[in-house]
């Protein structure tokens, strides 16, 4: 069993950033692919693992090296859920991470604690970054105020828990004032 793997779910680029499209924000489809990119590029090069329901995504995660998770989950949840189970027995811990971090930089150097540890976004409510060992009865809660669910999440596992607030990996790209450095 391999000690870590890095997961970055995917969306199809052309989906992907549903609040930057709805300003008609040009060029979204190659911002979302551009840091989708640069995620993968700080994660190497320690093991990564892409979760898609694309041809399009895994040939492009092929194309960078990484291995790819093909899933035909109905959203974010049910695709990290099922990338959890299916992976528990080739690594130790997995450390999810979003493909949509305005800094990755670092990601490679990352190590978290021996319990679950969150690196939220910028305004303390979203989950950016989670590290936690494998094997736990875990249910992830990617959405609104995810942290605090994935914080209660932990505690009701009975696991230790670090939370982070001030990480680089704190910028995430959602809305038009996020593109803002």
């Amino acid at each position: 069993m391999s000690p870590d793997a890095f997961v970055i779910p995917l969306k199809r680029f052309d989906l992907a950033k549903e609040r930057l499209r709805v300003n008609n924000a040009t060029s979204v489809t190659e911002l979302a692919q551009r840091l989708a990119t640069r995620v993968i590029e700080a994660c190497a090069p320690r093991h990564t693992i892409v979760l898609s329901e694309s041809d399009e995504i895994s040939e492009f995660a092929s194309s960078l090296g990484c291995d790819v998770l093909r899933s035909d989950a109905t959203d974010l949840n049910d695709a990290v859920q099922r990338a959890y189970g299916a992976l528990q027995d080739r690594f130790e811990r997995l450390i999810i991470v979003h493909g949509d971090l305005r800094h990755p930089e670092g990601l490679s150097s990352f190590e978290p604690g021996e319990g679950i540890t969150i690196v939220t976004d910028h305004h303390g409510l979203g989950t950016n970054v989670m590290a936690l060992p494998t094997g736990l009865d875990f249910h992830f809660a990617y959405g609104g105020h995810s942290a605090s669910l994935h914080q209660r999440e932990a505690e009701r596992v009975g696991v230790e828990l670090t939370v982070v607030t001030n990480s680089p990996w704190r910028f995430d790209v959602d809305e038009p004032a996020d593109l803002d450095s």
